[in-house]
């Protein structure tokens, strides 16, 4: 699958750790080498601030995605190739999900993870067929994988929906991983909810 444009879910702060800003550093450079747009939520500050600015120096092109308010609130990003205002919340993810062919998660709060899981329910539902990959900076997202190993030890998760996620903590071997995405929805989802 090739990969034109890649929405990247982060956080609005950023931590500090030299280890994420090479991560992003990384990240941009392989966006930038594969002509791969950025889609993201338009902020100016914290990781999303890093990694658009980041993509922009190396000659990539980025698309922001950004609610009235938060503009009001001056957070939004002067510099981008393109930016879109959305009236809420709601119409900008929808509009980042819709203008990207994959998802990659980096470092973040709870806006991170909801957005996660929110596109991996909806890979998991048939919603979309689009790879979703984690960017795993020094072992930041490990508890949360080990989460989801009890999900599938307690029978909530399917061992194969458990799957559908890249977990790396390289960025070009995930997003090289990622161009090789293909996955069929499971069918016996929607007809038992067997979890065995």
């Amino acid at each position: 699958m090739e990969l034109k444009s890649i929405c990247v879910y982060c956080g609005a702060n950023f931590n500090g750790d030299p280890r994420l800003k090479e991560a992003v550093e990384n990240l941009a450079a392989v966006f930038a080498e594969r002509k791969i747009r950025l889609v993201y939520g338009g902020g100016s500050v914290g990781v999303m601030g890093l990694l658009a600015d980041a993509v922009l120096q190396k000659g990539g092109t980025v698309t922001g995605v950004i609610p009235q308010f938060l503009m009001d609130k001056e957070v939004g990003h002067n510099s981008l190739t393109e930016i879109i205002i959305t009236e809420n919340m709601h119409q900008r993810k929808k509009k980042m999900a819709d203008l990207s062919d994959a998802f990659i998660i980096l470092p973040g709060g709870f806006g991170t993870l909801e957005e996660f899981f929110e596109v991996l329910t909806w890979l998991q539902l048939g919603l979309h067929n689009k790879a979703i990959g984690v960017l795993n900076v020094a072992g930041f997202y490990d508890h949360l994988f080990a989460q989801m190993d009890v999900m599938v030890e307690q029978r909530f998760l399917k061992p194969s929906n458990r799957a559908l996620v890249f977990n790396e903590g390289n960025p070009e071997e995930l997003v090289a991983k990622m161009t090789k995405f293909d996955t069929v929805p499971d069918e016996v989802w929607f007809k038992d909810r067997n979890l065995t």
